[in-house]
């Protein structure tokens, strides 16, 4: 239960900040271009710039028309069949389909960005297509769902191996009906790899032009391409890299067939044609495939009638010492919290609920209890014996006892609990951190290398642990005060990390689910200091959370970010990739600062958040339309889908 925030729910008053335009690093003449190529580079590439590039073909309304009135053709495509559009991009074909009478079709693509803009011109146009984003590789449907699965637009082949283009097919066999079949728009590999162009460039808009460079890769098996995006004033905005398998037709068929699919058959091949005639690249030609699949109907497994799922709730141990709480106890207001936790499970329909919050005998309850539960609602972030440092030692404890569990692994609540280590991760990954330096425990000399303001807080440790109003410090002597008072008021003995103090907005993300397959960002949320005594610095610390005489204990509330859209979807793509990253699981909270011209900048990043009723990651997830219990199961369903248990 690390947090205790109120708030008073007032309606919030959005505010935005322009961000000005990051200049992009351009890496120069390369002699090799394949070594640059991240192996995931389809995670990040198809944005609001992939619009500009390929929107000549991509973005064409007349073209889409014209190629499903063609792919309509080829399938025989009845209006009723229900069809899958596999990496659908923003949705072009989909949203066609569905103004043409199709009633049954459904889009997923891997792209935060062009999943939300397919959504948008769904609602705009009232068109009733379902979409969601999701992995290829792990499709989050049960077998046999639909008639039809097309993969279009070139948009098979992205990954480094073709074990991974099998794996995608034989998702798509398992979700396909006993003779349904697959449609596949791919670049002619034989065509590309004879006439490529190593270079071009052309204009994409009136203020922006492209600079494609393209090599085949060392092994010949695939066209490696180099876009340098460049605005006339702004100078290079973008320089990116990424790589497509060539396939012929006998590779294409090998792997379709393996895959088990049968009757392939090819269509011919089929070009755009742009309204800006300039370079289309992987576009240029491509192969139209189509093949069906005989299988027998997956059996069903018979449903257990009037049986309840058996949830084993393990909690902090109420009759230890909590290190982190005021006064070392549990007090009525824990109490309350629990009581809280249990009504609204309660109404959590299909469980059967036992809880475990005695450590002294938890194994021994654990080891009792093995085969007799589905799994373990993980809500000890206390630790084990009320031990922080030992949060991780209850799902270690569970996975040697073998028994599944909501929440982080072990592996990453150690992560997350440095939070040094999570900015090295982070900066790793190009996400944006403040500027810091590590203060060893015995050290009483140190440099400091930026200017002041700066912010003080140990480097391990949660539920803001040692962050006061005096973290904040505005000169050497402060900073030397606040770290004394670090290690002799509260006790700390480890390093300590000190960051520079951030003034704009102060935000939280919260995740529910597992990405890349199934998830929901709830809605940002932002802290307002509006009522604060201005005297006192603008931060959601200890005191906020555990002292009700604080002033910051009512003071402080919640309200909705309002960010630039710019802003709010580089976060979001941020903490998605952190969250796989860091091994977080189910659920995970996320903690930003926006500098003063408001560029965000991640804090830290906390798996197995704070589940109480007033916490952070209620409150996201009532401004989402969820109620406490409805976010408590959400959290249980999503722990659920990951675990196989239906």
């Amino acid at each position: 239960m690390e947090e205790k925030v109120r708030d008073t729910d007032k309606p919030p008053e959005r505010r935005r900040r322009r961000i000005p335009a990051a200049r992009a690093r351009c890496l120069g003449p390369l002699s090799d271009l394949e070594s640059h190529v991240a192996p995931d580079w389809w995670s990040r590439i198809f944005n609001s710039y992939y619009m500009k590039t390929d929107g000549d073909v991509v973005d064409d309304l007349a073209i889409t028309r014209r190629e499903v009135d063609l792919f309509t053709s080829v399938l025989d495509l009845r209006e009723d069949e229900a069809v899958l559009d596999l990496c659908c991009g923003q949705g072009r074909h989909s949203l066609e389909l569905a103004r043409r009478g199709f009633t049954k079709v459904e889009g997923l693509d891997r792209s935060h960005y062009l999943i939300q803009r397919a959504k948008a011109q769904a609602a705009k146009e009232g068109i009733p297509v379902r979409f969601r984003e999701g992995d290829a590789r792990k499709l989050p449907h049960p077998p046999d769902q639909f008639d039809v699965v097309m993969i279009l637009g070139n948009s098979f082949g992205y990954f480094e191996t073709s074990k991974d283009d099998l794996l995608v097919l034989k998702e798509v066999a398992r979700v396909l009906k006993p003779w349904g079949r697959v449609l596949l728009d791919l670049a002619d590999g034989d065509f590309l790899r004879a006439h490529y162009v190593p270079r071009s460039w052309e204009w994409i808009d009136p203020k922006h032009f492209v600079c494609r460079e393209r090599a085949l890769s060392a092994d010949r098996q695939r066209l490696i391409s180099r876009e340098v995006i460049v605005h006339t004033e702004k100078g290079v905005e973008v320089d990116q890299f990424y790589a497509e398998r060539l396939y012929t037709p006998e590779l294409i068929r090998s792997l379709l067939e393996e895959a088990g699919f049968q009757e392939v058959s090819f269509h011919g091949t089929l070009t755009p044609d742009s309204a800006r005639g300039q370079d289309l690249g992987m576009m240029e030609r491509r192969i139209l495939v189509s093949a069906r699949i005989r299988k027998e109907w997956t059996p069903v497994k018979p449903k257990k009638k009037n049986v309840s799922t058996q949830v084993a709730v393990v909690m902090g141990d109420p009759s230890k010492p909590d290190p982190l709480k005021p006064f070392m106890v549990f007090d009525d207001d824990d109490f309350y919290t629990i009581d809280r936790l249990k009504a609204a499970l309660k109404e959590c329909t299909g469980y059967s609920f036992t809880y475990l919050s005695r450590h002294e005998t938890l194994i021994q309850d654990l080891m009792r209890l093995k085969g007799k539960i589905d799994y373990v609602f993980n809500l000890c972030d206390e630790g084990f014996f009320n031990d922080p440092r030992k949060e991780l030692h209850v799902p270690a404890l569970l996975e040697m006892l073998g028994i599944p569990y909501t929440g982080a692994t072990p592996q990453g609540l150690a992560f997350c609990y440095d939070k040094s280590l999570v900015r090295g991760v982070a900066k790793e990954m190009g996400v944006p951190v403040p500027r810091a330096f590590f203060i060893d425990p015995t050290s009483i000399v140190f440099e400091v290398p930026f200017g002041f303001p700066m912010i003080v807080k140990p480097n391990l440790g949660d539920s803001s642990f040692g962050i006061t109003q005096k973290s904040v410090v505005w000169s050497l002597d402060e900073l030397s005060a606040c770290i004394s008072e670090i290690r002799d008021t509260f006790g700390y003995e480890k390093p300590v990390l000190v960051e520079e103090f951030l003034t704009g907005k102060d935000l939280t993300v919260g995740i529910i689910g597992n990405p890349p397959d199934d998830y929901m960002v709830l809605p940002i949320v932002e802290e307002d200091y509006s009522a604060l005594p201005p005297e006192l610095p603008r931060i959601c610390g200890y005191e906020a959370k555990w002292l009700p005489d604080s002033p910051y204990w009512k003071a402080l509330q919640s309200i909705p970010a309002g960010l630039p859209e710019a802003t709010e979807k580089s976060i979001v793509e941020w903490c998605v990739r952190l969250f796989e990253r860091l091994e977080c699981r189910d659920y995970a909270r996320f903690d930003w600062r926006c500098d003063a011209d408001g560029n965000p900048y991640l804090l830290e990043v906390n798996p197995n958040p704070g589940w109480c009723w007033d916490g952070h990651l209620a409150k996201m997830a009532r401004l989402a339309g969820m109620e406490y219990p409805q976010m408590l199961q959400a959290i249980l369903k999503a722990a659920e889908r990951r675990l196989g248990i239906r």
